[in-house]
Formats: structure tokens, sequence, C-alpha cells
């Protein structure tokens, strides 16, 4: 009985195996905790894009009402119709779309709910309209995650839009737009993913737009937005541009329509340093010319609004090109310009510069991301034109 005794107390001593047996235990726990880290990214990165294209969808359907003259039901249509094309991209969202095709709600977790309101409206006899959406929908998460018990994650997305119409008066405007070299630099906005796996690893990737193409699709959005308010074979709308990076480049000259001047845009590339003071003055100057008041005036009888767009994703290079360039800004609102100004992922002191540069507050945009940009410009084509698309929420 002694060495019975003795022995189960050697038993209850031993500690061999305390490892293996706390291995055991946690590992599932640790296993899942990796893959609640790795899908975190993943997670984030399709609500990201979920935002972005409910956000788009509100946006095309309310310039549709107020440009196109859509019903309501065509509206809410082209909404679910461009909600889906955008998120078609989207891996997780194309794999589920097929796995759920029978679904009448697709691989949404319910109907995305579009609702469409027409508004007072402005004045004058515009009309205005509010675009609503809401959406979510299931996806899939690693089998690490689904070891702590969690199968999937919900994902949703809500926006908000105003859009309205109103009457259309005599324009010109001149686009100020850095070429400097930093617009070669890619933006935090995914052009396309690809599939970039390996033997040990399967890996999508994901190719971003330049900031020179996102500010060519920006005026692109701007110079459409022009054209379909100016609907009269180009009675009401002239345009010009000017790029600079350390110097000014050759401007396009303010003709009627918008075409001389995206032309001119689309064929900008990258190089150099940066100073905006000559390119400003630059248009400032032709657009104050009496030339231009007595174009119009020939034309349509009318005075033109005048304005200017300055747009930069930097800060000045060269010795006093700050204060010549803001000399500018404060000499074109002095004389009835109204300066938009446009910062494109720049830094604090090119913010600053731009912002005492716009009329108002409200005149100045920073945008941090490709729609962003393109939500600036369009948004400055609307309000140019009398026309206003906005993400209220």
């Amino acid at each position: 009985m002694t060495v019975l005794t003795s022995r189960f107390k050697d038993l209850l001593a031993d500690r061999h195996g305390n490892f293996g047996a706390m291995t055991a235990i946690l590992l599932p726990v640790l296993l899942g905790i990796a893959g609640v880290a790795m899908d975190y990214t993943s997670i984030s990165q399709e609500r990201n894009r979920l935002q972005d294209a409910t956000d788009s969808a509100a946006l095309a359907a309310a310039s549709a009402l107020a440009d196109k003259g859509l019903s309501t039901e065509q509206a809410r249509a082209m909404a679910l119709r461009f909600l889906r094309g955008q998120m078609s991209s989207t891996s997780s969202f194309a794999e589920q779309s097929e796995e759920e095709s029978e679904n009448p709600n697709g691989p949404f977790s319910s109907a995305p709910e579009v609702t469409i309101l027409q508004l007072p409206g402005s004045a004058g006899g515009g009309k205005k309209y509010s675009v609503e959406i809401k959406v979510s929908y299931t996806a899939a998460v690693s089998p690490f995650t689904r070891v702590l018990g969690i199968q999937n994650a919900n994902i949703g997305a809500y926006s908000k839009t105003i859009s309205q119409t109103g009457g259309m008066s005599a324009l010109s405007m001149f686009l100020v737009l850095d070429k400097s070299g930093s617009m070669k630099d890619p933006s935090s906005s995914v052009a396309y993913t690809y599939d970039c796996s390996t033997k040990r690893q399967k890996k999508t990737c994901s190719a971003y737009y330049t900031k020179l193409e996102s500010l060519k699709m920006a005026v692109d959005t701007l110079t459409t937005t022009l054209n379909n308010a100016d609907t009269a074979d180009h009675r009401y709308v002239r345009t010009g541009a000017v790029s600079y990076n350390n110097q000014m480049q050759t401007p396009s000259e303010l003709a009627w329509g918008t075409s001389a001047a995206l032309t001119y845009v689309q064929a900008l590339s990258a190089s150099g340093m940066t100073d905006s003071s000559a390119a400003f003055k630059a248009g400032y100057d032709r657009l104050v010319a009496p030339a231009e008041n007595a174009a119009h005036y020939a034309k349509t009888t009318l005075v033109p609004k005048k304005y200017i767009v300055l747009m930069t994703d930097g800060e000045n290079n060269q010795e006093n090109a700050d204060s010549k360039t803001e000399a500018s800004c404060t000499a074109a609102k002095a004389a009835g310009v109204i300066v938009y100004s446009v910062a494109f992922m720049a830094p604090d002191r090119g913010k600053e510069l731009l912002t005492k540069c716009a009329s108002s507050p409200d005149h100045y945009f920073a945008a941090e991301n490709t729609a962003q940009l393109v939500q600036a410009f369009q948004t400055i084509g609307e309000d140019a034109s009398s026309r206003l698309t906005r993400l209220t929420n």
C-alpha cells in the first residue's frame, strides 16, 4: 500500500507533457486569432469597395435623373445595375454570385434598398432628387476563423445623394493642372486585381491608378458634365487648360466646348518639379481679357461666369512660388473669377496654399483617392453649370 501511495504522489507531481497538453488546448484559439487577423484586412478591403460601389451607384442614378430625365424606376434599375457592375470585379463577390445565382437577391443578404424621392425644386423651375442606397452581403471567412465558431462576416454600406437641375448660364473655365513627376506615383485606388499566386500560396494582387490617370478620369467627368449641360451646339461653355511642373507648359487656349481642353489633358505626361505661379496667372489673364467677354456676347449676348480650377498633388518647390500664386488667386477673386482648388493626396503646405486660393471653403476639395478626385471635378462641373449632384452621407 505504501508503494502504491508513493507512486500516486509521484504521478501527481510529474509535469512532463504539460506543454503538449497546453498546446493542444490553445492551438485552435491561436489558429482562430491568426484567421481573424488575415480576414480583417480582406474584409476591410471588401467593405471599402462596397462603399465606393454604393457611392458610385447613387451618384450615377442621381446624375441620370438630373441630366437625362430618367424616371424614378429607370434610375432605380440603373443604380442596381451599376452596383452589381461595380462589384463584379471583387473576387469574393463574383464567387458568391456564381454560387447563389438561384437566389433572387444574388450574393446580397437582402435585396439592395434604393429609395428615390423628388424634393421641392430649385429656383427657376429646376428639379431636385434624393437617391438613397442601403446594401449588405455576407462574405465567407477563412477556415482558421471558423475554428472560433465564426462562419461568415456581414458587410454593409449606405449612401445618400442629392441631384439638382437648373438653368444654364454662359461660362468660361480654365484648368490649371499639376503634371510634376510625383503624378506618376500610384494613387490609393485599385484599378484592377489579378492572380499573383505562387506554387506555395494562393494570392491576389492589386494594380493601382496613377495620380495622372486619376486626373485624366476626373477631367473627363468634368467635361462630360459640362457637355450634358451645354446641349445647344456649344453656345454657352468655353474651356481652356494649362499644365505646369517647375515651369508653365504651353496652354490650350480658351475655345468653345470642352474637346480641345480634354485632348490637351489626355496627352499630359508627368515629369519635373512644381511651380504653379506662372500657370495660374496665365489662366487668370486669359479669363479676364476683354476678348473673352466679347466672344460670349457675340454668340448669346450673355456675360459669362468665370472659373479657374487649380489642382496639385504636391507643394511648390520654387522660391516665392506660393506667394506669387496666392497673389494671383487674390487678384482673380477680386476680378469676380470663382477659384476652385483641388489637393490630390497633397502634403500640408500644398493644402494650405490651395485653401487660401479657393473662393470659399466650399470651393476647396481635399481628395485622397481616385473616387474623391472624380467626385470633386464632377461637383465643380455641376456647380458651374447650375447643376448639383453630391454625396450627403
